[in-house]
């Protein structure tokens, strides 16, 4: 018999899985900050005999040689895979043993082209109890098959279709296990919200619209078209994961920097990245620095705007220099590949100012003071998509286009951004503040808050 365990980072969207038969594990599709698992498990007696990846992940750093160094485990993969470190290679109907039960690799190319899922049988003969799909079939959806670059979309599409084909005629009573889930990029079209992050095949037959096309050209047609852009920190992560990302053996802790070396470290073309509130850093900020406030989004919203390995400083909640907000910025920013983190401004912007340095600040507003004012100021939305009923005669750049965009800015007068929450618009604000624009950002409530109205689009930059 076993046990599953469900490790889910909610910022990614994904689920890493854990399966203890014994006082044996296998963990799959680990995160890069593996390292409280692997304490977890020492302290319990579990030994990690295999570290198993059903693919090159696209969306984030693997934790599996984090997992091998700290533990001997064996790493295990698809055998199409082609990695660059040392590892089992897996191919249809291999086999491992963990504990009592019986680990058979399945493959599902689609999603990617090596990518495997993994029955998990209590018995020779039995039933899968289990399988891990990684990103074939998912909870309510399935894996994007574009990600390998457009030559290969078709390709990969029709392959994914067949894959889902097999995981469907598995009995209904076996779980499925994906590794990505609501909030992941790596998902064709939207998966459903919600607590859930496993199903059953009986489920997914009867649910899964991705199971619902009943060929190939159909499949193609609804499934592998007009899907949403993905996040442009995935091109850098699949050359890590095959090459083999350096193993940390934990969290490191970034250095305390004093005002003088931020100055330096900044004149030098490091990036500043405030992780206050909005308002706190509309009130007051250093130059050119950027509002990234820390919650889960942190890492991916930093992603959206600044480029693969940029030196990074950080200014967070608090006076602090340490402590947990410290830890979960930089482990949010090392598990999509940003490592180049430079340190943390010791006592903020408090300390900024008291050693005489100058702070930036630009007024805010709420969607219903914008409201009163459409037509008398000029407006960015920033939304990522400009569906139907955006502001009638705005301009609009979504926000991953804005850094390469904003010299198309008029600077005549002042610029209010706003989006859907006044998340993004902040963050919009502070590229634009960094670019000596005047703006103002709606910083609570967005488009949908605004008298709706009938007028023609609004016109493009330029």
């Amino acid at each position: 018999m076993h046990e599953i365990e469900v490790l889910t980072t909610a910022s990614l969207g994904d689920s890493s899985y854990l399966l203890v038969s014994g006082d044996e594990a296998a963990l799959v599709d680990p995160q890069r900050d593996s390292w409280a698992l692997t304490e977890s498990c020492a302290e319990r007696g579990v030994r990690i005999r295999y570290v198993l990846e059903t693919h090159v992940h696209n969306d984030y750093v693997s934790g599996a040689l984090e997992v091998r160094a700290a533990t001997g485990a064996t790493v295990a993969g698809p055998a199409r895979a082609p990695y660059a470190f040392d590892h089992l290679p897996l191919a249809e109907d291999d086999e491992l043993t963990v504990g009592d039960v019986t680990v058979r690799a399945m493959e599902t190319p689609g999603h990617t082209a090596e990518h495997t899922a993994y029955l998990v049988l209590d018995e020779p003969g039995a039933p899968p109890a289990a399988v891990f799909t990684g990103g074939s079939l998912l909870v309510g959806g399935a894996g994007r098959t574009d990600l390998s670059g457009a030559g290969r979309t078709e390709e990969l599409a029709r392959a994914q279709f067949r894959s889902l084909r097999r995981l469907a005629l598995l009995p209904d009573a076996t779980r499925v296990l994906p590794t990505h889930g609501a909030g992941s990029s790596c998902a064709a079209g939207p998966v459903p919200g919600g607590p859930d992050r496993t199903t059953t095949v009986g489920a997914e037959r009867r649910g899964n619209p991705a199971l619902g096309p009943p060929d190939e050209e159909r499949y193609l047609a609804e499934r592998a078209t007009g899907l949403p852009p993905y996040p442009a920190y995935y091109r850098h992560m699949a050359p890590i994961n095959r090459s083999g990302p350096a193993v940390l053996g934990g969290p490191p802790v970034p250095r305390p920097l004093s005002p003088a070396m931020v100055a330096g470290l900044t004149g030098e073309g490091a990036q500043v990245l405030d992780a206050r509130d909005r308002l706190a850093f509309a009130a007051g900020h250093l130059p050119g620095a950027l509002c990234e406030e820390l919650d889960e989004r942190f890492a991916r919203l930093v992603a959206e705007v600044v480029p693969f390995g940029t030196r990074l400083v950080l200014v967070l909640p608090g006076p602090s220099a340490g402590g947990a907000a410290a830890e979960e910025a930089v482990v949010q920013l090392l598990r999509i590949g940003y490592e180049n983190v430079a340190g943390v401004l010791a006592g903020g912007v408090d300390a900024w100012r008291a050693a005489g340095r100058a702070v930036r600040s630009f007024p805010t507003a709420d969607a219903s003071e914008l409201a009163a004012r459409l037509g008398g100021v000029r407006v960015l939305d920033v939304r990522p998509e400009r569906p139907e009923g955006g502001i009638p005669g705005t301009l609009h750049v979504p926000l991953p286009e804005l850094p390469r965009r904003v010299a198309e800015l008029p600077r005549d007068r002042e610029i209010w951004t706003v989006c859907g929450s006044g998340r993004l618009a902040t963050i919009a604000a502070s590229l634009l503040d960094r670019a000596g624009l005047a703006v103002r950002a709606v910083t609570s409530g967005g488009v949908r808050d605004l008298r709706p109205s009938r007028r023609p689009p609004g016109q493009p930059i330029g």
